[in-house]
């Protein structure tokens, strides 16, 4: 007879994967253990076992999670009918929101879905792939002029702007993660020589030391 669940099942699940985006962010999917695992959690592992069957399954739960909630942020600013270029401000200023409120998930997401199977890689992977088109596309219509080879670099390359402030940023700085999206979107879009000029640039530096 299958075992039902508890009341507080859904919880319980997520407190664990919690546990383990930071479990694995800090150490590593290979580094960690369950056991390690079960101890954060405060439970046996027998009883984690009862909700996830292995690290695989934890670690692609992890990453399917988060990309999922990427996709939403991309469906969301899509439906508001923006400009183009309000439109990729405004998805650069809700990624950078999230990858800092869910650091651990997206260091786990970034380092670690290597060491998923095929199959689930294969499924991260084709769903980053449309976030990745969705900002892609808006680039292209901002610059026509760009060729298809040419957009898919650019458009990495705001990714690696995005992807790795969270490494050195500090929310309690001189400038708050609003203004560091602002910076981010102003150097990509204009370059170095547009940020600090202008009342949105301007903003984005307020406090900033001198």
């Amino acid at each position: 007879m299958a075992r039902t669940k508890s009341p507080n099942y859904e919880a319980q699940q997520q407190n664990i994967l919690e546990n383990a985006a930071r479990l694995f962010a800090e150490q590593s999917f290979p580094s960690a253990s369950i056991a390690q695992l079960a101890e954060l959690c405060g439970m046996s592992k027998p009883l984690l076992y009862h909700y996830y069957r292995d690290k695989s399954h934890l670690l692609f739960d992890i990453a399917d999670t988060y990309v999922d909630r990427l996709v939403g942020i991309v469906d969301e600013a899509a439906r508001q009918g923006l400009p183009a270029e309000a439109h990729l401000r405004l998805l650069i200023e809700r990624f950078m929101e999230e990858y800092a409120s869910s650091r651990h998930y997206h260091m786990v997401l970034v380092q670690d879905v290597k060491f998923l199977g095929e199959a689930d890689r294969r499924q991260v992977k084709a769903k980053q792939a449309g976030v990745v088109a969705a900002f892609a596309e808006l680039i292209a219509r901002l610059r026509p002029e760009l060729s298809t080879e040419q957009v898919k670099p650019v458009t990495m390359t705001l990714f690696g702007m995005m992807n790795w402030t969270f490494t050195w940023f500090r929310a309690d700085g001189a400038i708050d993660r609003a203004g560091m999206a602002r910076i981010v979107s102003q150097l990509f879009l204009h370059g170095v020589y547009g940020c600090g000029e202008g009342t949105d640039h301007e903003r984005a530096f307020e406090g900033a030391p001198r």
